[in-house]
């Protein structure tokens, strides 16, 4: 019984350039009690490997929350596998705006303390009694009305390259920072503002808009299916699409184009750019923009320190980490001070 990866990322990615079967990449979560996460792990693995499934998914006791990618043939498979599943019994499933073989290139799935790292006490508020679900019709018609307030819940490196019109942003580096910046942004208007806040695909949303209930805000709602649900329906109904720029996600595609804006640049040198790299040293691997012409000047390192780092020999490299830890500015997304620029 196989309950890890037996191949490793470079094995994986050679086999899916050899196989000629499209993949689809898709998204899910839901909350519900799960009594024993490692047992349903387990259970998961087993099956969804057997059916070719790649992905990222986190388990909890308080549910579950999967992004991952398989054969198209084996969707009507998948889906009737969750559909057995009495919680996940038609779960709204958001299907991918673009697919890519290789989003993911293993199937990962983590026994969590929760399935997002929202860092909320839930036994302090009812996570049941959310905000008002909208579609996108619903959601661009409440948008204009001039008492709404529409609030991005994603941290900053997601909302620096695509959001909706005249959004709140808040400019922090995790989802529980931005509860509390809105909370106090907002704290005047409890009662005569629409509180309309998206996230990617709602997950975020699920939370979040208990949490402002709770907090005394009578007019809570949210975007359903998040972003990716919104495009959707957007180019299935032709509606006014109220996005501008492209959709992050958290997979080796990085973004969904949404529309031909470009409202992000490069971290380096300031030119109009909305794609997010990993520095090339595996002990920075800070995310940030880079454009392709400073991707090459810099070797897709952030610095100078780390491009004379990574020319360095592996086994130097790895010697020069031992014992290192992470230092916050890796989650500082290009903010961080260490960045190297250049004027033009």
């Amino acid at each position: 019984m196989q309950l890890y990866n037996k191949l490793s990322s470079d094995e994986r990615s050679r086999m899916l350039d050899s196989s000629n079967q499209r993949r689809i990449t898709l998204s899910f979560y839901k909350y519900a009690k799960i009594n024993d996460p490692k047992s349903f792990r387990d259970e998961l693995f087993i099956f969804w490997d057997s059916i070719d499934v790649l992905g990222r998914i986190y388990i909890a006791n308080e549910g579950i929350n999967a992004q991952l990618s398989l054969p198209e043939v084996n969707l009507e498979i998948f889906i009737d596998h969750l559909n057995s599943i009495p919680f996940l019994n038609k779960v709204r499933i958001n299907i991918a705006l673009k697919h890519e073989t290789k989003s993911f290139l293993k199937l990962k799935i983590k026994v969590r303390d929760k399935i997002v790292a929202d860092g909320l006490n839930d036994d302090s508020f009812d996570v049941t009694k959310k905000g008002i679900h909208l579609n996108a019709k619903e959601f661009n018609k409440l948008m204009k009305e001039k008492n709404t307030i529409v609030l991005d819940m994603r941290n900053h490196y997601e909302s620096e390259i695509g959001h909706f019109k005249n959004a709140i942003c808040p400019d922090v580096d995790t989802f529980r920072d931005s509860l509390d910046v809105i909370e106090h942004k907002l704290k005047d208007h409890k009662e005569d503002k629409n509180l309309l806040m998206y996230c990617t695909g709602g997950i975020r949303c699920e939370k979040a808009s208990a949490y402002f209930k709770h907090k005394g805000y009578k007019h809570v709602y949210q975007l359903e299916g998040g972003i990716i649900e919104y495009v959707r329906q957007v180019e299935n109904n032709q509606l006014e699409n109220n996005f501008i720029g492209k959709n992050f996600v958290f997979d080796n595609r990085r973004v969904e184009k949404v529309s031909d804006d470009i409202i992000a640049n490069c971290h380096q040198c300031g030119e109009p750019f909305d794609i997010h790299t990993n520095c090339a040293n595996d002990a920075c691997h800070l995310l940030f923009i880079q454009c392709n012409d400073c991707k090459t000047k810099m070797k897709n390192c952030c610095s100078y320190d780390c491009l004379e780092i990574s020319q360095m020999p592996y086994d130097v490299q790895k010697k020069m980490r031992q014992g290192q830890k992470n230092i916050n500015d890796i989650f500082k997304k290009g903010r961080t001070s260490n960045i190297t620029t250049f004027k033009k």
